[in-house]
């Protein structure tokens, strides 16, 4: 028979070997949920930094040619006014609290009637933000297109629409060119090229600034052409021109100016139509007015220019588009790029207010510079 001192040690190894299992379980569940942490960590910085770096994958590896805005490798704006990412930074942290309270929605009129084709004068659709549908010559042609909810590399966040686009993609006709001014996300909207792409049998030509054609070519547009300013094009009996203006590009952190920005002229019978995309004010308009001499139909922004601290070198605001309308030699022009996504500070029906105070100080008749709602149409008279 065993002694109780011999038995009190017995027991005490037994709460020994108990203890030292239960320690081992919780040390090894504690390394596994670390292991886990760290796996999860690692996949959040995977998905973040391919998210990031998914734009520069996707631009041409091929050094450009040196010139007055491109060192072989970025671009830059022949003056100088490029803004960095610190003015960027400054600017959306002081968005938090200087953005102006807009409408959570607001309902669009009834529609224009879209034709196939437009044989005779020029006849111009305003779809929404920098989206128009232009049919002159035969042709149709979109401009900088966008149909999703949000301008934004994600679904859930970004700046959302307050308006739906004014014609449904699925109702346009087929389309023959599509221009695309340069990357930012409320001008090169990934999804609705693919739909357009996918919604029609035949490749729309498609053009935009150096260093777009590889993302293009992987949303199925194999024959993406990219243009250097000054650089031209032939569509059908059009002529299309990429042209200079002030602005910047960008998809993600790391890619910051590596691709072109620009405007088009696009020559027809029925004359010269300008489309700026995005820009700043700057002696280009001046430049390109003399060059051409006339345009039929300039497509100018008027909306997104505040604080024009940081917004004046790439946006114009109602008072210049009415200048670059002067510069240009417009005959009529059509005013974009407000009321649809809230990207900056003024109030949502400002750029109207202002565009009209401009088009009256200018002395010139309101009924040449258009500002129409989504899915709206106007017609230049045929020559």
């Amino acid at each position: 028979m065993r002694c109780h001192s011999c038995q009190r040690v017995e027991v005490h190894l037994e709460q020994l070997i108990l203890n030292d299992r239960l320690f081992t379980s919780r040390r090894k569940l504690a390394m596994k949920m670390k292991m886990y942490r760290q796996q999860i960590g690692r996949a959040s910085l995977v998905l973040l930094t391919a998210s990031l770096l998914y734009a520069c994958s996707l631009i041409t590896e091929r050094p450009y040619p040196i010139s007055d805005h491109s060192d072989g490798s970025r671009f830059y704006n022949r003056d100088g006014s490029d803004k960095g990412l610190s003015n960027i930074s400054q600017f959306l942290w002081q968005s938090l609290w200087n953005e102006s309270a807009w409408p959570e929605s607001l309902p669009n009129p009834e529609p224009s009637a879209i034709p196939d084709r437009v044989e005779d004068g020029i006849r111009a659709t305003y779809i929404n933000h920098a989206t128009i549908l232009i049919q002159v010559d035969g042709l149709n042609i979109l401009t900088d297109p966008i149909w999703s909810e949000r301008a934004s590399p994600v679904t859930f966040a970004g700046p959302k629409r307050i308006r739906p686009p004014g014609i449904a993609i699925s109702e346009l006709p087929e389309i023959d060119l599509i221009l695309i001014s340069h990357n930012h996300y409320d001008h090169l909207d990934t999804e609705t090229l693919r739909q357009l792409r996918q919604q029609q049998e035949e490749e729309p030509v498609i053009v935009s600034g150096l260093g777009n054609a590889a993302l293009l070519r992987s949303l199925g547009y194999e024959h993406a052409i990219e243009l250097d300013w000054s650089d031209s094009t032939s569509v059908e009996n059009a002529t299309v021109h990429f042209v200079e203006c002030q602005h910047r590009s960008a998809r993600g952190v790391f890619d910051q100016m590596r691709t072109l920005w620009g405007s088009f002229v696009v020559e027809t019978s029925e004359g010269n139509i300008y489309f700026a995309g995005d820009t700043g004010y700057s002696p280009h308009f001046k430049e390109q007015g003399e060059r051409f001499g006339s345009f039929a139909l300039s497509i100018l922004p008027i909306g997104a220019y505040e604080p024009r601290w940081f917004m004046k070198d790439i946006h114009l605001n109602p008072v210049e588009a009415v200048q670059a309308h002067i510069d240009l030699h417009s005959e009529q022009s059509l005013g974009i790029h407000f009321g649809v996504f809230q990207l900056t500070w003024e109030p949502f029906d400002q750029p109207l207010i202002d565009l009209s105070a401009a088009l009256e100080a200018n002395r010139i008749d309101a009924r040449r510079f258009w500002a129409l709602e989504p899915g709206q149409a106007r017609v230049i008279a045929p020559r």
